[in-house]
């Protein structure tokens, strides 16, 4: 039997979408908000020849900085303001959960409910800008090692710069909150995936170039082509898969009535944590690449250098390496943050459910945390395939990093996020009004 939620699902129309004025609101307020962060990635940072960083860039656009170019929607190929994009403050929160769960005061913080998370927060923020003034800097040395790039070398320039992409990723850090507070979907992945979007058009022409070149064989973008559909169909088959433990409700009184046992299903996500392991990933990797790849090609830089660039490289054994494990770790860390077991147990044991077969309490809490961490070693499996295997035949084709399997996986989850969230307004939206005709028809009875 379909669930209240459910059948309001099955009613949605394009008249409720019509009658959904806040919905509308907050469609227009997040589409405004990424085309203001589109229109900064065309904004320069000062004091560069475009000319010469673009030759410089072309030079470094196949390795983990052509990736990290797709992430900002092109801003890194421009050098613009939000070249940096959001990798800093990902890298901040990385840290911070990590070290909440590993320091007691932290760890009192986000028992404290709101104030304390907003001191988490603001911890992030300050270890934000401790990352992107590190990475900026680089960057500067980094551009002014290339010959002819910066037009006026020195300290000014390189606190100019500085203070430019720490600007531009504070800001971008604001909008994304903004965002989520304010508009429909999670505001920072909703800002990565508006980057990647970008890139497609590029992308497209890219490949069609190597193929009508003859660089990149006919049968090879058919491949690439049949390849893009099939991971597609894959991501959204395991990010709808769902693991349903059965909670059976015993037979209750009120007053003379006798009520008979109810069921009922716990979903468990196959992939609990979502994107959130490959984008946290894939911004660890790209940190110590942001300024390696473009003092690589200087030849100012010490040995160590140039082999780590060399290690880092896209589509390396190192690298593939490095991605696979961290994808895996913190696809089970972010599924113990998200997700508490105990907790779920506790509420089950108030409200009078329980497993079949399984005590309430704390063998339910077990039972729980067994089942979730077997279908989150497949949900990180299905993770790291989907996005190593395209990465491999991408760096080995030398095609756009848009048609690798991270981009997709990020566009098509942050599509399937935000269109979820779109349809919980709306059922919202239906629900309020079934309400208030319900109430006005009791009115008339009276």
């Amino acid at each position: 039997m379909a669930s209240a939620a459910e059948q309001l699902a099955r009613n949605l129309s394009f008249s409720t979408f019509s009658k959904a004025k806040e919905l509308q609101k907050r469609i227009i307020f997040t589409l405004g908000a990424l085309l203001i962060y589109r229109l900064g990635t065309y904004i320069p940072v000062p004091g560069i020849d475009p000319d010469a960083y673009a030759a410089t860039f072309e030079q470094a656009s196949q390795g983990l900085t052509g990736m990290l170019n797709m992430f900002s929607g092109g801003a890194v190929e421009r050098m613009a303001i939000f070249a940096l994009n959001l990798i800093p403050y990902i890298t901040a929160s990385i840290v911070i959960q990590v070290l909440s769960s590993a320091s007691p005061k932290l760890e009192a913080l986000k028992k404290e409910g709101e104030s304390g998370r907003q001191k988490i927060n603001q911890y992030t923020r300050y270890l934000t800008v401790v990352f992107c003034t590190v990475q900026a800097y680089g960057i500067a040395i980094g551009l002014e090692a290339s010959q002819g790039v910066v037009t006026s070398p020195g300290w000014f320039f390189r606190i100019s710069t500085v203070i430019t992409l720490v600007g531009g990723t504070m800001f971008l850090m604001w909008l994304g909150e903004q965002i989520t507070a304010r508009g429909v979907g999670n505001g920072i992945s909703l800002i990565i995936f508006a980057g990647i979007v970008a890139t497609l058009p590029s992308a497209i022409a890219q490949t069609l170039e190597l193929s009508r070149t003859g660089a990149l064989p006919t049968i090879g973008v058919i491949g690439l082509l049949v390849l893009a559909i099939v991971v597609v169909a894959i991501i959204v088959f395991f990010e709808r898969a769902q693991r349903r433990l059965l909670i059976q409700y015993p037979k209750r009184q009120v007053g003379n009535k006798m009520f008979q046992g109810d069921t009922s299903h716990l979903p468990l996500k196959l992939n609990t944590a979502g994107v959130i392991p490959v984008i946290f990933a894939s911004s660890l990797l790209l940190m110590p690449a942001t300024f390696t790849s473009f003092a690589a090609q200087s030849g100012t830089e010490a040995n160590w250098l140039q082999i780590l660039a060399a290690l880092l490289g896209r589509g390396q054994p190192l690298y593939l390496a490095f991605y696979a494990s961290l994808i895996a770790f913190f696809a089970f860390f972010y599924t113990s943050i998200v997700f508490n077991p105990t907790e779920t147990a506790d509420n089950l044991k108030r409200s009078g459910g329980f497993i079949p077969g399984i005590r309430p309490g704390e063998r339910t809490a077990q039972h729980i945390d067994f089942v979730l961490s077997r279908i989150t070693v497949i949900g990180a499996t299905y993770l790291t395939v989907v996005a190593l295997i395209p990465e491999v035949l991408v760096s080995q084709l030398n095609v756009s990093a848009f048609l690798g399997g991270t981009s997709l996986l990020i566009m098509v989850t942050v599509t399937l996020d935000t269109i979820a969230q779109i349809q919980s307004h709306l059922i919202a939206q239906q629900y309020d009004g079934l309400v208030k005709k319900s109430r006005l028809g009791g009115k008339r009875r009276r």
